[in-house]
C-alpha cells in the first residue's frame, strides 16, 4: 500500500531522514519507535505531504504522495491536537469531517454511539468546545474522528500519549478491531514499547534518521527493543 523510495530529508545540510526503501502492504499494523530526534514525525509528516522531500518519493496505492491528491479520500491522520478544530463542539467537529467524507449526518451520529466504551462518557454530549477539553479527551476525539469513513489508511502519532490505562487498553483494542473488520492500515508511532509491541504486525526502530532494525513481531520483540534503547 505504502512505498518509499531513496526518501531523505535535509535540514540546513544536515540529513535527518535516509530511507532507501520501506513497503507497507495493505491491512499491515505498522510500528514506529525510536528515541526524540530519531525522524518519526518527520517520516509522518513527508507521508502525509505535509513537508517537502529533499530527494526520492512516496506512493500510497500507487499514487505519489507529492504531485497528487488522489490518495486523500481514503487516508486519515490525528497527529496532535492542531488537527482538532477547537471552536467546535465533538459533535459538530464530527459532522464536519462526515461531510468531508461523504459520511451523512444521521449515520456520523449513529456510527458514533458505538465508540462510547472508548471514550468513557468523557466525549459526547459534553456540550462544550473541543478546545476546553483535556488533552487525553481531546486525542481520543481525534483519534475517533481520524476513522471516519472507514479509510484504508490510518496514521497516528503517539496515541498512547496522555491516556489513562484503562483508555490505553481500549484504543489497542479499538485498533486491532478496526484493522480487522475494515482491513484498515495503521501507522502507529510510540515511545510506550509494550503497547506498540501487543498491537503492532511489525515494528521498525529509528535512530537518527535511519532504520536500524525492521521486524515482525513475536513474543520476543519488546525484550529486543529494551535491550537496543538500554545499551
Amino acid at each position: 500500500m505504502i512505498q518509499v523510495t531513496h526518501l531523505t530529508k535535509k535540514y540546513s545540510g544536515k540529513v535527518v531522514l535516509e530511507i532507501p526503501d520501506l513497503q507497507i502492504p495493505r491491512g499491515q499494523k505498522f510500528g514506529l519507535v525510536g528515541n526524540n530526534g530519531a525522524g518519526k514525525t518527520t517520516l509522518f509528516s513527508l507521508l502525509l505531504d505535509l513537508i517537502e522531500a529533499s530527494s526520492g518519493s512516496v506512493s500510497i496505492n500507487g499514487i505519489p504522495v507529492q504531485t497528487s491528491e488522489a490518495w486523500k479520500p481514503f487516508t486519515a491522520a490525528y497527529i496532535d491536537e492542531s488537527y482538532l478544530m477547537g471552536y467546535l463542539t465533538v459533535e459538530e467537529y464530527y459532522h464536519f469531517l462526515g461531510n468531508l467524507r461523504g459520511v451523512a449526518k444521521e449515520e456520523i451520529t449513529s456510527w458514533v454511539q458505538d465508540f462510547e466504551p472508548f471514550f468513557n462518557g468523557e466525549i459526547l454530549g459534553q456540550k462544550k468546545y473541543l478546545r476546553d477539553f483535556s488533552k487525553g479527551n481531546q486525542k481520543k476525539a481525534g483519534i475517533v474522528g481520524a476513522l471516519i469513513g472507514k479509510p484504508a489508511l490510518v496514521i497516528l502519532d503517539e496515541p498512547f500519549a496522555n491516556l489513562d490505562p484503562t483508555t490505553q487498553i481500549r484504543l489497542k483494542k479499538l485498533i486491532q478491531e478496526e484493522a480487522e473488520k475494515n482491513s484498515t492500515t495503521f501507522l502507529i508511532s510510540s515511545h510506550d514499547l509494550t503497547h506498540v509491541t501487543e498491537v503492532c504486525d511489525r515494528i521498525v526502530l529509528l535512530e537518527k534518521g535511519v532504520v536500524i532494525k525492521d521486524i515482525e513481531t513475536t513474543p520476543e520483540t519488546l525484550k529486543q527493543l529494551e535491550t537496543y534503547f538500554s545499551n
